[in-house]
């Protein structure tokens, strides 16, 4: 079924001639990728409306103390994407398709050497290789209203900040209030679902209001190798709102968005299960609803006045979950980033981020648990060139899984990402 789907999306797309396109240079290939222009190859499909990118992420992290046990460990992510511009290449307007496919190699060092309820590392996941998103979205009314349908991870839209998106832990990108949610939990990273999104935006970008509805179960959770795409009876279903102000800037101000870095957003989301689930204490028979709320903002803090696309922006999330079925019932996260903090290195990325997980009332009586979690996080991105970025990290774990037998955990590491 997966492949069938994947095929006639690819064909759909693929069975075109060299339809003509509107003069776009894109990308610089030979500069921003390893692998190049591929002697012309990707900018012509450019120009007929493909677009092909591939990263590779590795990481290596070690843990110096606390945890589970000392020891250092590799993981991997390979990813590949493909952008299809619809009027370029069919003369469908405002339509585009999306698809991405991943794999994922390594250790599990959170698992196996943490044990924390933060996952430490965002890549982290089973080693298989499959289709994370293939979707196809049409747009109305001048692209103000937008219709998804396809493969779809909701953390590529939902519950998501771009000032906290440099951190190598998870609960700066989907927090994990709602990632600990569902019976194979909701579709993020590294599973899509099959879903429904919906997405409204003003004439002049200043608020957003967007819904998904997407499968209950993503993906096979008996069998988590590959590609799975199944409505099974009892799955149910997932929906997520989100409300959004994104004040654009001052419309006198002459200079371009790319001059200056400019963050501004706040957001509201609420996210419910359809099917209910049991109870954390196994001797009550009561089912409960899975659902939950969030709160997030991001700010430009400081442009630096000679450099304006430099300076200092800053970030805070919130989150609850249903007490009586998940292991945390809130989780908060406060963070703040710096682009070009030292004098040369412009395009460099420095960051610092603390995350608190409450554990609910019932899950600490059933495990005589700690009350909370908290991790740190400070890292630093070098964009050594165009294609190739290192980032140092490191972490500090207090009460990691909010569990006594638990010593505080240290966390040294580093992140290389190459753009190919």
């Amino acid at each position: 079924m997966v492949m069938r789907y994947v095929l006639a999306l690819v064909m759909a797309v693929g069975c075109v001639g060299s339809a003509l396109a509107e003069e776009d240079k894109g990308p610089d290939w030979n500069a921003e990728t390893l692998t190049g222009d591929w002697g012309g190859t990707r900018s012509e499909l450019y120009k007929e409306g493909v677009e092909l990118g591939f990263t590779h992420k590795s990481d290596v992290l070690s843990n110096l103390s606390g945890g589970i046990k000392r020891g250092t460990a590799w993981m991997g992510n390979t990813e590949a994407r493909v952008k299809m511009n619809l009027d370029r290449l069919l003369g469908w307007e405002a339509t585009s398709a999306y698809i991405q496919y991943h794999s994922q190699l390594g250790s599990k060092f959170n698992r196996d050497y943490v044990d924390s309820f933060v996952i430490v590392d965002n890549i982290e996941a089973n080693n298989t290789a499959q289709f994370f998103q293939a979707w196809i979205q049409k747009g109305f009314y001048d692209e103000s209203l937008s219709v998804l349908f396809g493969l779809y991870a909701i953390d590529s839209e939902f519950y998501v900040n771009d000032t906290s998106s440099v951190f190598t832990q998870t609960p700066y990108g989907m927090a994990n209030d709602f990632g600990q949610s569902g019976m194979n939990a909701p579709p993020i990273f590294p599973v899509g679902a099959l879903a429904l999104r919906v997405k409204y935006t003003t004439p002049g970008k200043n608020f957003y209001a967007q819904y998904a509805l997407t499968d209950g179960v993503p993906g096979d959770p008996n069998n988590q190798r590959g590609t799975h795409i199944q409505l099974n009876k009892g799955d149910g279903t997932l929906s997520i709102v989100e409300f959004g102000l994104t004040p654009q800037p001052d419309q006198t101000d002459t200079m371009l968005p790319e001059e200056r870095e400019y963050f501004n957003k706040t957001a509201i989301g609420f996210w419910r299960y359809s099917t209910r689930f049991n109870d954390l204490d196994p001797l009550n028979p009561v089912l409960h609803p899975s659902q939950g709320a969030y709160f997030l903002a991001e700010r430009t803090l400081m442009n630096e006045k000679d450099h304006p696309a430099q300076g200092l922006s800053g970030f805070v999330r919130y989150g609850v979950a249903s007490k009586d079925i998940h292991q945390s019932d809130w989780t908060g996260s406060i963070g703040l980033r710096y682009h070009g903090l030292i004098a040369g290195r412009d395009d460099d990325i420095s960051a610092i981020g603390v995350t608190v997980s409450h554990a609910s009332a019932t899950y600490q009586r059933l495990n005589a648990s700690l009350s909370s979690e908290t991790s740190t996080e400070a890292t630093y991105r070098m964009q050594v060139n165009p294609w190739l970025a290192l980032q140092p990290t490191v972490q500090y774990v207090t009460h990691p899984n909010m569990n006594p037998a638990r010593q505080n955990v240290w966390i040294i590491g580093a992140r290389a990402e190459i753009n190919l």
